[in-house]
């Protein structure tokens, strides 16, 4: 589990930034931050430790007066997202309800990013097109096999098909995570941070923008 502090953001789309060398670095621009702590979770408490974070300002005629005076409480406005975010107890220690974390704070250039999203959703799809099958023989000979997966059973041993099996069904709209983008520039004034490589969802999707957990920054 990544327990890396991270924010909250919303994927712009795509574009492309020169370097020094003169080389182009295909970047997705995300709009990260900034994010109010609207909440902690702390190991006596609750079992674990973690920040709610709170992303955007949610429009004040779709706010209903229990979830208007909860945040009222905090002396903060209703986000539009509140996502719950796992980081160990001397971070949760280091920030105060109320608090805003801007991209600043989090990010840096050269440094790896886990981005993790929501897929674009695609509909019901065939083997071909979901999970990339190559189809049947085209000839005179084939009739209506052309794009259909094949076998999918195993005889009498083990006589059923096994759990997983790639088979047509729903393609995208799921919980996706890319590990491992380069940060390639941060622009603290327009809370925005250019990553290189490809984002989950759609522009104007809803992203976790988090420190990589797998690699550590050059």
């Amino acid at each position: 589990m990544n327990t890396n502090l991270g924010l909250i953001g919303k994927k712009i789309g795509n574009s492309q930034v020169f370097t020094d060398d003169g080389e182009v670095r295909r970047v997705t621009v995300v709009e990260a931050g900034p994010c109010v702590v609207v909440g902690k979770r702390t190991a006596d408490k609750h079992g674990y430790t973690a920040l709610q974070l709170g992303f955007g300002k949610k429009r004040d005629k779709s706010v209903t007066k229990p979830v208007a005076g909860q945040f009222e409480k905090l002396g903060v406005a209703v986000p539009a997202v509140v996502q719950e975010i796992r980081v160990p107890a001397e971070v949760v220690d280091s920030y105060e309800v109320g608090q805003q974390i801007s991209v600043a704070d989090v990010f840096s250039e050269g440094q790896f990013v886990d981005v993790a999203g929501t897929s674009k959703g695609h509909g019901f799809t065939g083997v071909m097109v979901r999970h990339n099958f190559s189809g049947y023989k085209r000839t005179h000979g084939a009739h209506e096999y052309q794009r259909h997966g094949g076998s999918i059973g195993m005889n009498m041993t083990p006589g059923r098909v096994f759990k997983g099996k790639r088979m047509a069904g729903q393609h995208g709209n799921a919980r996706v995570t890319v590990q491992n983008l380069k940060v390639t520039k941060v622009l603290p004034e327009e809370g925005l941070v250019l990553v290189e490589g490809s984002v989950p969802g759609p522009r104007g999707g809803i992203v976790t923008v988090r420190r990589a957990a797998k690699k550590k920054s050059s």
